[in-house]
């Protein structure tokens, strides 16, 4: 009788170390889903105090690359951009950018998606869940769905992403049905910044995917309109 209270009593200790050990990895498997960089970006934004009447330009690097408030000389926008950001990546930090009730959301994201191998209805799909999850924690926030920006094969730095032209186009069209049926701005930021040959135009460009100068004023530019 003893022995086997022995036993039963290693028994347990084995299955709360099991647990214990499995408990790790799962949390090491969540922090591991994206880049170092996403969590050390997140975790600032999450620091950062909300205010009134945000103007919140949500993306990956392409929208990380500006200084809007400084470019559109609104104080009230805030940058929360993140290099490398995909779909999945924008939802799982939603929750900083609704907590402080914006006035607007301008979100342009879904390239990274395509260089790692998503779908062109993957993409689609974590928009609407975008758009749904901003209507239910905060209702009152205008979306605007922006453009994917067209790319430029001729420039071989980025390879998985410049190859993309077909899909971004796909999915462009099936955002502004998407707007459509949502009553969302569609902002088109892409038919400015693509040549006639559909590539992203080297006027604004330097590596194929990401804008420079030039670039950020055109699409600036546009989104004047859109602020007023």
């Amino acid at each position: 009788m003893k022995n086997k209270r022995i036993w039963s009593g290693i028994t347990i200790i084995l299955f709360c170390f099991i647990g214990l050990i499995s408990g790790i990895n799962g949390d090491q498997s969540i922090q591991n889903k994206y880049s170092t960089y996403y969590y050390q970006k997140k975790s600032l934004f999450e620091q950062l105090p909300n205010t009134e009447n945000e103007i919140i330009f949500l993306g990956d690097s392409i929208t990380e690359g500006c200084n809007w408030s400084e470019l559109l000389q609104d104080p009230c926008i805030k940058n929360r951009g993140i290099s490398g950001d995909v779909t999945d990546g924008v939802l799982d930090r939603l929750e900083e950018v609704t907590e402080s009730k914006p006035q607007r959301i301008f979100l342009m994201i879904g390239i990274n998606d395509l260089a790692r191998g998503r779908s062109v209805d993957y993409v689609l799909n974590n928009i609407k869940k975008i758009y749904k999850a901003v209507k239910d924690k905060s209702p009152g926030t205008e979306l605007l769905i922006q453009s994917v920006l067209p790319v430029n094969p001729d420039f071989t730095l980025f390879p998985d992403h410049v190859n993309k032209s077909r899909e971004i186009i796909e999915i462009n069209n099936n955002l502004k049905k998407i707007c459509a049926h949502y009553s969302l701005n569609y902002v088109d930021i892409y038919s400015q910044l693509a040549d006639a040959k559909q590539k992203l135009s080297p006027e604004y460009t330097n590596d194929g995917l990401h804008l420079t100068g030039a670039g950020y004023i055109i699409w600036g530019n546009i989104l004047k309109d859109y602020l007023r």
